[in-house]
């Protein structure tokens, strides 16, 4: 009986240190898919749109945790999870081996330019700037494509980020890892 419980916890993933993190990540991925966002916020409700919305959640919690004093490694665990899921996802959607590595780093670069405009914005918006005018650039350019919304779109979205992150900002470590992200909303 030892050896099939020992079998069982290998296969079930139990000393995988992303377990950690992966309420966390499941929070990241429901919240990133909030119909708000697409509805209201008018986000493209298109594969790169989903994506996109996923990485800005991301990154407010990647941001959220750069503020934490003892991360513990969760960026890593939680930026692991991102890249194990979109392999996953790339590996359903019929793209081949060859092409998954390539993509995956593509999405890795996206993340890491998104985090960096992110982190820009929200200095700006903590020094005064408002946050539609502080987000706006970056919002087009991501999760629009470059293809400004209406006016109340854009607004909601950059308000609802900016609500997010002020809500991850108040989150215990444990609270954040137990996937409290969403300020009430849909998650």
């Amino acid at each position: 009986m030892a050896l099939l419980s020992r079998i069982k916890h290998a296969f079930s993933g139990g000393n995988d240190p992303r377990n950690a993190v992966r309420p966390l990540y499941l929070a990241i991925v429901h919240a990133g898919r909030d119909p708000d966002y697409f509805r209201d916020g008018a986000v493209p409700d298109t594969i790169q749109g989903r994506f996109e919305m996923i990485c800005a959640m991301l990154c407010l919690v990647l941001l959220r945790l750069e503020s934490d004093a003892v991360r513990e490694g969760h960026d890593v665990l939680l930026t692991e999870l991102f890249v194990a899921d979109m392999d996953g996802q790339l590996r359903e959607s019929g793209v081949g081996d060859v092409v998954v590595g390539k993509k995956i780093g593509n999405m890795m670069g996206a993340l890491g330019g998104r985090l960096g405009v992110l982190r820009e914005a929200f200095a700006a918006i903590d020094t005064g700037t408002e946050p539609v005018a502080a987000l706006s650039p970056a919002l087009v350019r991501n999760l629009y494509d470059n293809a400004a919304p209406a006016d109340a779109a854009l607004r909601f979205t950059a308000q609802r980020l900016n609500d997010n992150r002020q809500f991850l900002a108040k989150q215990s470590l444990d609270a954040l890892l137990a996937g409290q992200i969403a300020g009430g909303q849909n998650g």
